[in-house]
């Protein structure tokens, strides 16, 4: 449940570079620590984590550069 997830996850964040293996390692634990709650429901999962986007690890942070930025969290709330 938790790898469809942060697939899922991965393929939000959008980063032509990165693999989905790749997006689903740097976000995996941010997705927990931050996310838990929402497992496996992965827009959830994709909206928490642009809330959190200033509080995610760089790794994490940057999959979710491919376009979108911290500016997310007043149209997402």
């Amino acid at each position: 449940m938790l790898a469809a997830s942060l697939f899922a996850l991965g393929a939000a964040a959008s980063s032509n570079a990165a693999s989905s293996d790749d997006q689903a390692k740097a976000c995996r634990g941010d997705a927990i620590h931050f996310c838990a709650v929402h497992i496996p429901n992965k827009a959830k999962i994709t909206a928490c984590m642009k809330q959190h986007i200033d509080e995610l690890s760089p790794a994490c942070r940057a999959m979710f550069k491919g376009g979108k930025k911290g500016d997310d969290k007043a149209a997402s709330q």
